[in-house]
């Protein structure tokens, strides 16, 4: 219970520093204020998806359906990050660049990244018996991953775009104010502390389902 409450005020302490404590990026001005909450989006849905594809490997060896229940579930949290990820990038594009959608190459790159997903839902909801659709979306979670680094990391560096830099260059350093990198990394840290409370209370239920269903057998 402590590390929740814990959770809870580090986060509103990183939305007054976003605001109060870190200076606007030059050249953009206010609205780049958004990476503080953009980037850990995106770095949440990469973990979780990251998790899916571990848990999605775990059942293919073990055949537990909890696994199979976490590795749809991470799949799920992953791609409502992504979504946020996109519209708050979305919003620092209308700002900067007059659209909110421009087909850049990492909003087209995201945007295949979701399609890619949304693909494992409707497999999931096409297979009926348990054991077929759990085994099939388990060996699919896997592949979809597989691409997760070339969409996220690599296509969009590949081609020329207007999006700002990447936080971290080709030269391996960070180009970024000392306040705002501290309020960066602790909007990080914060966001990574939410994802591992959802994963903990889905946990829970998922256990409290797997017992309701044994005592009803």
């Amino acid at each position: 219970m402590i590390w929740k409450i814990i959770v809870g005020l580090w986060m509103s302490v990183v939305i007054v520093a976003s605001f109060l404590y870190a200076p606007p990026a030059l050249e953009l001005g206010e609205v780049s204020r958004i990476i503080f909450y953009h980037v850990p989006l995106a770095w949440v849905a990469v973990l979780a998806y990251l998790v899916s594809m571990v848990n999605a490997v775990q059942y293919l060896r073990t055949g537990s359906m909890e696994l199979d229940r976490r590795t749809a579930f991470n799949a799920e949290i992953g791609t409502v990050f992504a979504l946020l990820a996109t519209v708050t990038g979305a919003v620092f594009a209308k700002n900067t660049w007059g659209a909110y959608w421009n087909w850049d190459p990492r909003q087209t790159s995201i945007f295949v990244l979701l399609l890619i997903y949304a693909a494992y839902f409707a497999l999931r909801s096409a297979v009926e018996e348990e054991g077929q659709r759990a085994r099939l979306s388990s060996v699919y979670a896997i592949i979809a991953f597989l691409t997760v680094p070339f969409l996220v990391f690599i296509i969009p560096r590949v081609y020329a775009t207007l999006h700002p830099d990447p936080i971290i260059n080709v030269e391996g350093s960070m180009n970024m104010n000392t306040q705002m990198l501290q309020v960066f990394l602790a909007s990080l840290a914060g966001f990574t502390g939410i994802y591992f409370w959802i994963y903990s209370l889905q946990n829970r239920i998922i256990k409290l389902q797997e017992k309701f269903k044994r005592k009803k057998i």
